[in-house]
């Protein structure tokens, strides 16, 4: 499977050093296929509104519990194809309130990648 590839820093497409857009192949390709998913706000995409995590209704500004935020995220990784099996694991919320963690990928094809957030 491949997927276009998209700058760390900005997130934005990348291109080759001959200026065409660049891709990425497995398993970087369903990390970051699953990267994207997990930043994608519910009803976000036109195409497909069912997509994404209730970041509004649900996690922005609402005292939610960690094991529901972690199982919508491993619910939203195992979406994307080419995951088998994800687990989140949270990295405590910092002094600027930003939260992070890892999600362990077990992909289809027998391999094991991250992604963190």
């Amino acid at each position: 499977m491949t997927s276009l590839l998209l700058d760390r820093t900005t997130w934005d497409l990348s291109v080759t050093a001959g200026r065409d857009i660049a891709v990425a192949s497995d398993p970087y390709a369903v990390a970051q296929d699953v990267a994207c998913a997990v930043r994608t706000f519910a009803g976000e995409c036109w195409y497909d509104t069912s997509k994404g995590i209730a970041y509004f209704n649900m996690v922005l500004g609402v005292g939610q519990s960690p094991a529901l935020f972690r199982a919508q995220v491993e619910a939203t990784a195992r979406a994307v194809p080419g995951v088998a099996d994800a687990r989140c694991v949270l990295r405590s919320i910092g002094a600027d309130r930003v939260l992070g963690g890892d999600i362990a990928l077990g992909l289809t094809t027998g391999e094991s990648t991250s992604v963190s957030f």
